[in-house]
């Protein structure tokens, strides 16, 4: 400034209203483009949720919330939501046509975990008809792990074959030549016919999240509402109907904890029912007596006073229960579980299903 030809004590009163600006400048300009971002986030959602769940779908991973929650959501909005499969998803996931208000949104290949993108072109580029068996598919050059990994997600429905059927088909490996190449293998005549155990829904539903993160045909919750009943437990979507410094009991899959470090010790819940979510504060003495319980829960029980404030609901959580051990009951044999993310850092941690077995 001075070889501008400014004098030093006016470049120097200039430098110190520049550093004072320094100290909230960055925080507002943040603040400012955040605003931005939240109202056309907000726009977008309200007009065409369709289009907002897709794209953060395929955005993913990103935000806040797991695909499971964004499915959820979508579908509270009216969206109708699709299950993968061989002869109607694409890699991403992609709008088909109008049901109802908003388009229908069909999950992609992508949403289903240890899958490649590159295997799955195999089977799009390939696609000039619908396929009608798994050995079409295993024509186009699919090994057969990645057929046990589509059938594992259940997306063989449109050729008549849910997942267990559809494991025993890839498993038989009965793959006709030449002429019939592309077409199911005909029984042998003294081939005894095979009748495969049925499976329950609550164990479809266990398979959907250990592939793919989420259900389209139910909530865990909802086969251990007999047992939640019996504890007293509340679903979420009547906390609404309670009153402000109510005793309640509430339980769900932990979605996410948060512990800021500018919260002096709180730490944050969000779990889920079948019904909804809720938010829990638990305060800095709570959390350190029920440490292992908030660690380890994938399924946790909250017994705490309600604190409503408008629209505004929170459980002031006093006990927590580590109800995992319900989870087992979803599927008979009982090697099917659920994992939670277990680090309460100042990130959001959230629910996700891993793995075959209960740890």
């Amino acid at each position: 400034m001075m070889e501008r030809g400014y004098t030093a004590d006016y470049a120097a009163r200039v430098f110190k209203q520049l550093e004072g600006f320094g100290s909230y400048g960055f925080p507002e300009s943040h603040a400012s483009s955040f605003a931005l971002l939240v109202y056309i986030s907000s726009w977008l959602k309200c007009f065409y949720p369709d289009v907002f769940a897709c794209a953060l779908l395929n955005s993913w991973p990103m935000g806040f919330y797991q695909p499971a929650q964004i499915i959820i959501d979508a579908r509270k909005h009216g969206v109708e939501v699709r299950p993968i499969d061989i002869n109607h998803s694409d890699w991403d996931n992609t709008l088909e046509e109008k049901a109802g208000k908003y388009c229908a949104l069909r999950l992609g290949f992508r949403q289903i975990k240890g899958i490649r993108e590159e295997d799955m072109q195999l089977v799009i580029n390939n696609r000039h008809q619908p396929y009608t068996s798994i050995n079409a598919l295993r024509d186009t050059g699919l090994s057969d792990k990645v057929l046990i990994k589509l059938a594992d997600a259940d997306a063989f429905r449109s050729i008549g074959l849910d997942r267990r059927q559809a494991l025993w088909e890839v498993s038989t490996k009965d793959n006709p030549i030449e002429l019939y190449k592309g077409h199911p293998a005909p029984a042998a005549a003294n081939e005894k016919q095979i009748e495969l155990p049925f499976m329950q829904l609550s164990e479809h539903v266990v398979e959907d999240y250990a592939t793919t993160g989420l259900s389209l045909k139910a909530h865990p919750v909802r086969f251990l509402r007999p047992q939640l009943d019996q504890l007293h437990v509340t679903t979420t979507a009547d906390l609404s109907r309670l009153r402000n410094g109510d005793r309640v009991k509430v339980a769900g899959l932990v979605l996410v904890r948060q512990h800021p470090g500018t919260a002096k010790g709180v730490l944050f819940m969000t779990i889920e029912d079948e019904t909804g979510n809720a938010n829990a504060v638990i305060w800095e003495s709570v959390s350190q007596q029920y440490r292992n319980e908030i660690l380890s829960s994938r399924l946790i029980l909250l017994e705490g006073k309600l604190q409503i404030e408008g629209l505004v609901i929170h459980i002031v959580v006093e006990k927590c229960h580590n109800l995992s051990r319900l989870l087992k009951r979803l599927t008979p044999s009982h090697n099917y579980g659920l994992s939670v993310s277990s680090h309460p850092d100042t990130t959001p941690q959230n629910i996700f299903f891993g793995g075959r077995n209960f740890k």
